[in-house]
């Protein structure tokens, strides 16, 4: 692992890389009282040129950067982190399966260690990034979910903390994870507003392919309003639709009532999330006001949602050369 310490009168201490160990952490420590604690997630992958590559890393940097500022954890430099990550990822490069459906995760984690009970900026704070290889998601195949759109439940609002990645933000989703598990459901929709705005699904961001009024095939996700996290895979679906002529591309907000009426005149074709840990994930029901709602996403053979799969894992696994994925030597 991966680990540096800062405190407020000496800086940054001297980065070390060391075998995995828990914690020695007071039990005073801000992150385990007031939630001052954030993350990141990214994977690394083994080629099928047996070259390691990471995917956008810069976008999971600046993300962190940003979470950290919102949370008054020290800010760092960036570039200085990234060659520390990519000297981790060296060193733990024959824990990378060899294989074009797994990876080795990366979860940098910054956490205030201060030990004071008081709610107040952490004057000392601890940077360490884990890795663990990780198998396919889907092992057989793409296995479609069923959301639970409650709009009772929401996980983010105006002006919070919705669009970083605070831990804080993710615990208090699991009892209605487990609300939803009862339903037969595997994830939340998560809704917001009294429009009931789609924000997004799960952990995941959400997408829908539809034909529109025009006849015009259209992706469209929920724009960056404060209220959803700004997803590297879903900026990076949203690259590769802007560079199909035959997609329009759209940021914008879709409430519930909208989706229903797409799908009842047949023009709703495909619903899915993306993320780091899936890449894609078909949806094929919502449950809503306790009736299901079926979505063909599958049944289309989601020929739309495919095809972005196809092209990310040609970028992660070296199939071409891209920008995206920068090799770690």
């Amino acid at each position: 692992m991966f680990s540096v310490e800062w405190d407020s009168k000496e800086g940054w201490s001297r980065p070390k890389i060391g075998p995995l160990k828990p914690l020695q952490i007071h039990p005073a420590a801000k992150c385990l009282h007031y939630s001052i604690e954030i993350f990141e997630g990214m994977k690394a992958y083994k080629g099928v040129d047996e070259k390691i590559r990471l995917f956008r890393p810069e976008m999971n940097l600046n993300r962190l950067y940003k979470s950290a500022v919102r949370s008054t954890l020290p800010t760092f430099d960036k570039q200085e982190l990234l060659k520390c990550i990519k000297q981790l990822v060296s060193l733990e490069k024959d824990w990378i399966p060899k294989s074009t459906s797994a990876s080795l995760y990366i979860r940098p984690t910054f956490i205030g260690t201060e030990p004071t009970l008081g709610v107040s900026t952490s004057n000392k704070a601890l940077l360490f990034v884990l890795t663990s290889p990780t198998g396919p998601y889907f092992p057989t195949g793409f296995k479609p979910v069923t959301l639970l759109a409650d709009p009772k439940f929401v996980r983010a609002f105006p002006g919070g903390v919705g669009n970083f990645k605070c831990g804080s933000n993710y615990g208090p989703t699991v009892y209605v994870n487990i609300e939803a598990n009862k339903k037969g459901c595997q994830q939340v929709l998560w809704l917001f507003d009294k429009e009931e705005y789609l924000t997004e699904a799960g952990t995941m961001n959400i997408f829908l392919v539809i034909k529109n009024q025009n006849d015009e095939i259209e992706l469209i996700t929920p724009p960056l309003n404060g209220t959803i996290l700004e997803g590297v895979t879903r900026q990076s679906i949203l690259d590769l639709g802007l560079q199909d002529p035959n997609i329009k591309v759209s940021e914008r907000e879709i409430s519930m009532k909208e989706t229903l009426e797409l799908l009842e005149k047949g023009r709703l074709l495909e619903a899915f999330g993306s993320g780091t840990a899936c890449v894609v994930c078909p949806i094929e029901a919502i449950l809503y006001k306790d009736k299901k709602h079926n979505i063909p996403t599958m049944s289309n053979g989601a020929p739309f949602m495919t095809k972005f799969a196809e092209k990310l894992n040609q970028i992660h696994y070296g199939f071409i050369d891209h920008e995206w994925a920068p090799i770690v030597n």
